[in-house]
């Protein structure tokens, strides 16, 4: 019995010890999470210096980061006013509907890169929808295909 009691008696330091340890990491990770102790205009200004692909994997680092990130229009609307330089009628339809910029930026981005491979003619010169690069397709409403339409006639 005198083993079992030893045996109890260390599972319960050890225990003890681990949960001191998650608590301390708990606190280091606390501590170097910038955007839980600077104040909220210094972490904008930092998250606004990244570019989309950098942000978007700012905000999978970690729940604050993400909330942060997500919840922060003011970040998305200058990456959408670039995409809205491919797609202003498109963003343009969608701000009047009331969607956020990020919302926005997330309907428009993929749509955007496409578009502007396009109308600058990138595709120019494809034969057959077999050459077609399937993977970045994206469906676009009609006008779209007439501004690219449009584009193609002009070259």
């Amino acid at each position: 019995m005198q083993k079992n009691s030893k045996r109890n008696n260390n599972l319960r330091v050890s225990d003890i010890e681990l949960n001191s340890v998650d608590a301390e990491k708990a606190i280091n990770e606390s501590q170097n999470n910038f955007v839980e102790l600077l104040p909220l205009e210094v972490t904008f200004k930092i998250f606004s210096q990244l570019d989309i692909q950098s942000l978007c994997r700012a905000s999978v680092t970690c729940r604050s980061w993400n909330y942060t990130i997500r919840n922060s229009d003011s970040l998305w609307k200058p990456h959408c006013l670039t995409v809205r330089a491919v797609c202003q009628r498109e963003i343009d339809d969608d701000l009047e509907s009331g969607y956020s910029w990020r919302v926005i930026l997330l309907r428009n981005y993929q749509k955007s890169k496409v578009k502007h491979e396009w109308l600058s003619g990138r595709y120019s010169n494809i034969r057959s929808p077999i050459s077609l690069p399937e993977k970045i397709m994206c469906p676009m409403d009609a006008d779209t295909w007439g501004e690219i339409l449009e584009a193609e006639l002009e070259r």
